[in-house]
């Protein structure tokens, strides 16, 4: 074995080590994002669910609908 690959190969585990670190904390990061993009809909949820039903129909909204209307972003991707 050459130098070479002497310290490819040892190298390699440490690399490996590394790019599923990197992996994890991605995937942390993204469930943190996801977790505060759904905080804000249900704070939104919370604030048409406050409203009347005069001013939920000046919005173009049914109380029912309120929910499908949040998320209609989310249910039609």
């Amino acid at each position: 074995m050459t130098t070479s690959s002497l310290a490819h190969a040892a190298a390699s585990p440490f690399a490996h080590f590394g790019a599923r670190v990197a992996e994890i904390f991605a995937a942390i990061a993204h469930a943190l994002s996801v977790s505060a993009g759904a905080e804000q809909r249900i704070d939104r949820i919370h604030a048409l669910q406050a409203l009347s039903d005069a001013e939920l129909a000046e919005r173009g909204i049914a109380r029912d609908d309120i929910v499908a209307h949040v998320f209609d972003d989310f249910i039609k991707s």
